[in-house]
């Protein structure tokens, strides 16, 4: 027995006294505000407050709360409330999954120091960890939460900064994937694979099962086709493996007990492992005499895609100043920090899931295949996100919990731990590349030759699309008159590497941007200076032969001249802190790679007057709930406050596609605003009046008034489709693009977003270390839908490509938690500027483009040309680690 006053109130808990207090929390007292991350103590997502003090509720035993004060995020105090307030006013909740630690660490701090410096808030909330935000709204917000601030007033029309739709929810504990189950069901473990390549054996599975009274299900029990892969053509990814299992992490065999009964020790499960060679180096993987992963495809090589304008090699021959280099970059974890977990139960016939993932519609169709049913009998309802930066895509525990539901017709729960989470599921693609850059005697562009070989691991995944578009991205946002660019996708026995914030681009971005940096100083140039030079301007063609009518690079280049003048100026000599500055420019392709695209959008209005926006577009944080809301409410001519939203339910809301390419904003932007234009058009035609008129609701009588006149339509009397609505519009959009030809010629894209970063920092040559001072970054979002949201994606890609720079590197069972796999803290991410350039796309909605992929891209090359500018070292692999740098500079000599 524990004894206890949470929240302000008594309680009594009957609990092992050994048991987690984050357990007992969510478990017993229903608290599942309270999140757990990593059961480690290591992202601080499951902070409480213990008698006023942060602890992890994960390493905290129940036997250390009795008789104390606990509070959760489900408290109401004068403080959180006003963290809440001004965490939704900054936009500094995006997933949600770190914000009630985030607010209940701050709530400690504020109650000891009412306005604390940022340096105080940095230190305070240090311990835990965000992968979305980049910390820079919530340090803001924390400063600032008892400062008199109202919020403004506004509309949520196009261009306003209005707080989340869904922010309530997220500062209030939302409710992810672990968080809603039934009681009285099962709960599910996975048997992996130990090693990267390796045989097995089953011993005595029902004598296993019949001592631990569990259930045991194996490949032999799925019912349908064993292979998932999010392009249907390269499915093959198995949901339980057979031997031998080609990655270490992979399932083999799913074990269900009673939920909160007792759990066996899982290294009694008869399973005999027999360890084969792996085949883990790229160079290797490619040899003609290679051992093969999947027999039935030649050689190792899944696809490759390639580029080719004009005579690369002949161009380069001529070329005034040319440089070559490579980049080598490794595995990079999602680390989001919720790991991946879910629910099933039947609703009659019909299978339904609820889980965390970026692809609704998809998971549908994968987990239908896998359990031979008919996608109608499949519903998913997914949770909120924490976070997926690209991982959520592939389906993961879907098609496993949908298996034991669907074979024993009760609920199911599952949630991955920290290390089986990044264990099993997707990584970036590592890659090793190679490139020539050249210019004539001007600086002028003239050829590049880009080669690259990308680590897609033991499945494809996303390999497909990682290969075909970075040769198109490869000469970056410059016109280049002559490209030979190639990328391979290779099976190994390494983690399957799939879609993570940018498809490769980010990787060769790396290699190209840092060779422009060289190409300046060899044919003497300023750096901005000859990006400037060389960068897209409307009507020009790209290395695919496509003409751009918006490209945004000039001006996001322009806006970074002061800046640059300023810093460079500042760049001033010391004997062991080396001071550098930074450069780096990107664009991205806002979609699918000259494929199908489409997003649908359904706007009804009831007989009783309740408008509804049916939007299927999952919400990983970056705010598609709201931006497609506001886009919604601008053409359609209703304050944004009429709207009541249902969000992403294969049985409610359309298809909107994939929450990934950042396309969600141009493409069920462009949705919604063909909804919104096609429900007015429907009103106004009903009430006879003209395309200016200004419309209002007001109960269940709709009213445009226009030039003195105005006319009135009740809801009441008509009559009702199949949805239940008296009007309704359902409008989609699918981006004009065409198909690559075998030189890679075509439309890959329809609207491209453009941005380039500016990094000031410090390298302590003696250490090897590196501290940045400040980020400059000017990004093209077309039109900013909603500045504070779009700040937000700035700042958090930010973030991400600090780790991929300095810190990040998964290696496969050495890094799976969050203590010895590092991402970047409060004290890693300086303070950032975000330069919202606005050069609208005829194609977006309002002009607006996508912008979540390419706020990462140019971050890692820009820290990597600041290193080069402040120490004259060429760095060739990522991370930067000290040891690595230190060896950099030894090699250099004086």
């Amino acid at each position: 027995m524990t004894g206890f006053t949470l929240n302000g109130h008594p309680a009594r808990l009957t609990v092992n006294p050994t048991r987690r207090l984050s357990d007992v929390l969510r478990e017993e007292a229903a608290l599942t505000g309270t999140k757990v991350g990593c059961d480690a103590g290591d992202c601080g997502a499951c902070t409480v407050l213990l008698d006023g003090q942060p602890v992890c509720a994960c390493l905290t035993p129940a036997a250390r709360a009795e008789g104390r004060s606990i509070t959760t995020i489900e408290a109401s105090d004068p403080i959180l409330d006003a963290l809440r307030h001004s965490f939704l006013r900054h936009g500094a909740a995006q997933c949600g999954i770190c914000t009630p630690g985030m607010l209940l660490t701050a709530t400690a701090l504020l109650r000891q120091n009412p306005a604390p410096t940022r340096a105080e808030a940095e230190a305070a909330l240090g311990g835990v960890l965000c992968r979305c935000t980049g910390y820079a709204a919530i340090l803001t917000a924390v400063c600032t939460a008892l400062a008199p601030d109202p919020m403004a007033k506004l509309t949520g029309a196009v261009g306003e900064a209005i707080p989340r739709l869904d922010g309530a929810a997220k500062v209030a504990g939302d409710l992810f994937g672990a968080d809603l189950w039934q009681a009285g069901g099962l709960v599910l473990r996975a048997i992996r694979a130990p090693h990267p390549h390796a045989a097995f054996r089953f011993g005595d599975l029902a004598g296993w099962a019949a001592e631990h009274r569990a259930l045991v299900f194996t490949a032999a029990d799925i019912p349908g086709r064993n292979a998932f892969g999010v392009i249907p053509a390269f499915a093959d990814q198995p949901a339980l493996a057979t031997s031998p299992t080609r990655f270490q992490g992979e399932a083999v065999a799913l074990l269900a007990f009673e939920d909160l009964g007792p759990t066996p020790d899982l290294s009694s499960f008869p399973i005999e492992w027999q360890p084969l060679p792996p085949l883990l180096d790229l160079a290797l993987a490619e040899a003609a005499d290679a051992p093969q992963l999947h027999p039935d495809r030649p050689g190792n090589r899944l696809i490759e895609g390639r580029v080719i304008k004009g005579d690369a090699d002949a161009a380069l021959t001529k070329a005034a100043f040319t440089v070559s280099g490579r980049m080598d970059t490794a595995f990079v974890e999602h680390a989001y920090i919720e790991p991946e977990a879910g629910s099933a139960w039947m609703e009659g016939e019909t299978l339904c899931i609820r889980a965390c993932t970026q692809a609704p519609v998809m998971d549908r169709d994968e987990v239908a295949a896998i359990l031979a049913l008919p996608p109608d009998r499949v519903r998913i309802l997914p949770s909120a996100v924490g976070g997926g930066f690209g991982s959520k895509l592939d389906v993961s525990l879907q098609p496993l919990l949908g298996l034991v539901a669907l074979k024993t017709g009760r609920p199911v729960r599952m949630t991955y731990g920290r290390a089986e989470s990044m264990a099993s599921t997707t990584k970036r693609h590592p890659g090793q590349m190679r490139a020539t850059l050249g210019c004539d005697a001007e600086g002028t562009l003239v050829g590049m030759t880009f080669d690259g070989s990308f680590n897609t691991g033991a499945y494809a995944s996303w390999g497909p699309t990682v290969a075909n578009r970075v040769p198109v991205h490869a000469s970056g946002p410059y016109r280049m008159p002559a490209l030979h660019a190639k990328a391979r996708a290779i099976h190994t026995h390494g983690p399957v590497s799939g879609a993570f914030r940018g498809f490769g681009v980010p990787q060769a971005t790396l290699l190209q941007e840092t060779l422009l940096d060289q190409l300046a100083e060899a044919a003497g140039m300023d750096r901005l200076a000859l990006r400037l030079h060389n960068a897209l301007r409307a009507g020009d063609a790209t290395a695919t032969g496509q003409r751009i009518a918006a490209p945004g690079i000039h001006a996001c280049l322009t806006a970074l001249v002061p800046h640059w003048q300023r810093a460079l100026t500042e760049a001033t000599p010391h004997p062991t802190l080396k001071r550098g500055v930074g450069i780096a420019a990107c664009w991205y392709g806002c979609g699918n790679t000259s494929l199908p695209n489409p997003s649908t959008i359904r706007l009804g209005l009831t007989p009783q007057g309740a408008l509804v926006l049916h939007q299927g577009a999952t919400d990983i944080g970056q705010g598609s709930n709201t931006v497609i809301a506001q886009i919604a409410a601008q053409a359609l001519g209703l304050p944004l406050a009429a709207f009541q939203l249902i969000g992403p339910d294969t049985a409610l809301t359309p298809d909107a596609g994939k929450t990934s390419a950042s396309r969600q904003t141009y493409v069920s932007g462009r949705a919604a605003l063909a909804a919104g234009a096609a429900l007015r058009a429907e009103i106004l035609r009903r009430l006879n009046m003209g395309d200016g008129a200004r419309l209002s609701l007001a109960d269940s009588v709709l009213t445009a008034t226009e030039g003195g006149q105005t006319a009135s339509l009740a809801l009441d009397p008509l009559p009702t489709n199949a949805f239940g609505y008296a009007l309704m519009a359902e409008e989609g959009y699918d981006p004009p693009t065409a198909p690559l030809d075998a030189a890679g010629q075509g439309t890959p894209y329809a609207v491209y977003g453009f941005g380039a970063q500016m990094v000031e920092l410090e390298v302590d040559i003696t250490l090897g270390t590196t501290r940045l001072i400040r980020i400059t970054a000017a990004h093209d979002v077309g039109r900013a839908i909603n500045p504070t949201l779009a700040r937000g994606q700035i700042e958090g890609g930010i973030a991400q490509g600090i780790g991929l720079a300095l810190m990040e590197e998964y290696l496969p069972g050495r890094t799976d938690n969050l203590h010895d796999y590092l991402i970047p803290t409060t004290g890693d991410v300086p303070p950032i500027t975000s330069l919202l350039i606005e050069v609208p796309d005829p194609e977006g909605p309002f002009g607006a483009k996508g912008l979540g992929e390419h706020t990462l891209i140019p971050t890692a090359p820009a820290i990597l040309n600041a290193i080069r500018h402040a120490t004259g070292v060429v760095l060739t692999q990522v991370p930067a680690l000290p040891h690595r740098l230190r060896a950099a500079l030894r090699e250099a000599g004086p």
